[in-house]
């Protein structure tokens, strides 16, 4: 069922030794990203979008250019991003593999000019919202999004998504935005996880 609710694919404490704490874990996916479930799963009912895929269900209630979303696509597409934003972190995974590095200097000059401009997409999304790294036809970009918005409402590839909402950092971070990014991207992402994706979307 789209709204079903994933075990997160690691122990709640896995994460500490990189900067995301236990208590951040279960607040984040036991409370948040449930209750993402939840409401979802009541608002799919009657809309119309019941049997269909999560990733159709956000495609098909985002309203481009809208100053809000219906409660069914926040819910849907926030679903979907949390579901891929546990699985771009890990224990493991930290090398970065060389077929992904090559494609991120070819398309931002260096790894380090890539994690500045991710950071700097996130320090910069003002309020709540994501960063990410996609594939855009043929390119790699980072761009921001606001709230729930995510890559699939573009048709891009989501290849790393940061979570820059406050209940994502608060814990470990207080209101250091930067920190908790720079932390991330040297710390928590599963590059392996990122490489995967990049070549099942062609590379």
């Amino acid at each position: 069922m789209a709204f079903d609710l994933p075990d997160l694919p690691y122990a709640h404490d896995a994460l500490a030794a990189g900067g995301m704490s236990k208590e951040t874990l279960e607040y984040h996916h036991d409370l948040h990203h449930k209750a993402y479930a939840d409401n979802g799963a009541k608002l799919l009912a009657g809309s119309g979008h019941e049997g269909k895929s999560l990733e159709d269900i956000v495609t098909g209630t985002y309203q481009a250019g809208a100053v809000a979303q219906s409660g069914l696509f926040n819910n849907a597409s926030q679903m979907w991003n949390h579901n891929e934003f546990w699985t771009m972190m890990g224990p493991k995974g930290r090398a970065m593999p060389s077929a992904l590095e090559k494609r991120i200097v070819d398309a931002f000059g260096s790894v380090d000019q890539f994690k500045a401009d991710f950071s700097a997409a996130g320090a910069g999304q003002f309020g709540s919202g994501w960063c990410w790294l996609v594939k855009d036809g043929d390119a790699l970009k980072v761009t921001k999004t606001e709230n729930g918005v995510n890559p699939l409402c573009f048709g891009q590839t989501a290849l790393l998504g940061c979570d820059v909402w406050e209940h994502s950092y608060y814990i470990d971070f207080r209101n250091k935005r930067p920190a908790y990014l720079s932390n991330f991207l040297e710390n928590l992402v599963n590059w392996e996880n990122v490489a995967e994706r990049l070549a099942k979307a062609g590379g």
